[in-house]
């Protein structure tokens, strides 16, 4: 018992190591990408665990990626931090919750989309729905909880969202999933 729990934790930091790295990252070169598009990564490793190791694993990783969001937009304010972070103003407690909750079904669905779907493509359709949740549920929120903001036009934020970063996104992790997983399945053993 202690064995598997010492093996998960272990998996668990690898992961987010690697988070945190692509974090990093993706910021040092998107703050120079000269296109419009930076679509988030950090939901690939998220997505790849919750395969590999299962829901507990994904969706653990899924709450640290949360906690990412919510603690880079309380420290790094952008206009949009208030969406992620109860600490600035706008913020509030449902800022929490689009931060958090989306990033922890990213560890739970692309799991089962695999469980059903067991072959390459259920991996490009896990990345892919995996993306697809975190886009879904943090763009619904934003639309419940925040649609008086900009004074009820925030609809021009979110179709610029979905056209651009979203798209890209759901792309990314499809491939990158469907590749990276049968080659990491390798040393799961």
């Amino acid at each position: 018992m202690k064995t598997n729990k010492a093996r998960r934790t272990a998996i668990i930091a690898i992961f987010f190591a690697v988070m945190l790295v692509i974090q990093l990252l993706s910021n040092m070169i998107f703050s120079i990408w000269p296109i419009p598009i930076k679509p988030t990564l950090v939901q690939i490793p998220v997505i790849i665990a919750a395969i590999l190791y299962g829901p507990r694993v994904g969706a653990s990783l899924g709450f640290l990626m949360g906690l990412m969001s919510l603690i880079t937009n309380s420290i790094i304010i952008l206009p949009t931090s208030y969406l992620f972070s109860p600490f600035v103003e706008n913020g509030n407690f449902t800022s929490a919750l689009i931060a958090i909750v989306p990033r922890v079904l990213i560890g739970i669905t692309p799991f089962f989309i695999h469980k059903w779907i067991n072959n390459r493509v259920g991996l490009a359709l896990s990345g892919l729905i995996g993306s697809l949740t975190n886009t879904v549920f943090v763009l619904s929120g934003i639309f419940v909880f925040f649609s008086t903001i900009y004074g009820g036009n925030i609809q021009a934020l979110l179709a610029a969202i979905v056209s651009s970063n979203a798209i890209a996104e759901m792309i990314i992790s499809a491939v990158l999933v469907s590749v990276m997983v049968p080659r990491l399945e390798r040393f799961k053993k």
